[in-house]
């Protein structure tokens, strides 16, 4: 459909969510809404959005339907899915809460692969650092203060983190989950014991 693939070139959905624990900025289902609303207009395009619970086992997950359809010609339409997990004893959170929030997550990714948005970038991947830096001998200065010894400061502590403080975990979780964070570097950046790392690898999987 040229019209979508007009779409997917001219769509900008800046990241307007800030997560305070990890220290970064994402875009929810909201903002991709809000930004594509003006395109669907200009090309005379409909975006239909659903949800569907579905259960394998003992996982319950919602499986969000993003598709689009040009109102020109009715029947040409395209589709993009996505999946989430649904934690229905999710403290801090009824059940009706927790099946909202895994719906607005699958949504966010079915329209991701309907628009090609890619939520993985990391600056440390595109950033050359000093790796660019030509290569030039270091002058008799510049030797004599690399070999003079200098005190450094003492080692700061990571802080830490555990399964028993409720609210630092659950951010710790949706952190996790989102696309700037991982496990590895949430061990990286803290103090997480054996029981607290199990309690997060069990709720998402």
């Amino acid at each position: 459909m040229e019209k979508l693939i007009k779409v997917q070139n001219e769509l900008k959905a800046p990241k307007n969510q800030y997560n305070g624990f990890g220290k970064y900025k994402y875009r929810n289902c909201e903002d991709i809404l809000e930004a594509v609303k003006p395109l669907l207009l200009k090309h005379n395009l409909i975006l239909y959005l659903s949800d569907e619970v579905r259960q394998v086992g003992d996982i319950i997950y919602v499986e969000a339907t993003a598709m689009i359809e040009d109102s020109d010609s009715p029947g040409n339409a395209f589709t993009s899915k996505a999946q989430a997990g649904i934690e229905p004893n999710k403290k801090g959170m009824d059940l009706a809460q927790s099946f909202g929030s895994s719906s607005s997550y699958a949504r966010k990714y079915a329209l991701n692969g309907l628009f090609l948005i890619d939520d993985t970038k990391d600056s440390d991947s595109t950033n050359t650092h000093d790796k660019t830096a030509s290569a030039r001998k270091a002058t008799p200065m510049e030797r004599k203060v690399s070999n003079t010894p200098v005190k450094t400061a003492p080692v700061k502590e990571k802080p830490k983190l555990s399964h028993k403080d409720g609210d630092n975990f659950h951010k710790a979780i949706e952190w996790v989950q989102s696309d700037e964070g991982s496990i590895e570097k949430l061990k990286k950046l803290y103090d997480v014991d054996s029981a607290t790392l199990k309690a997060i690898e069990d709720f998402i999987k």
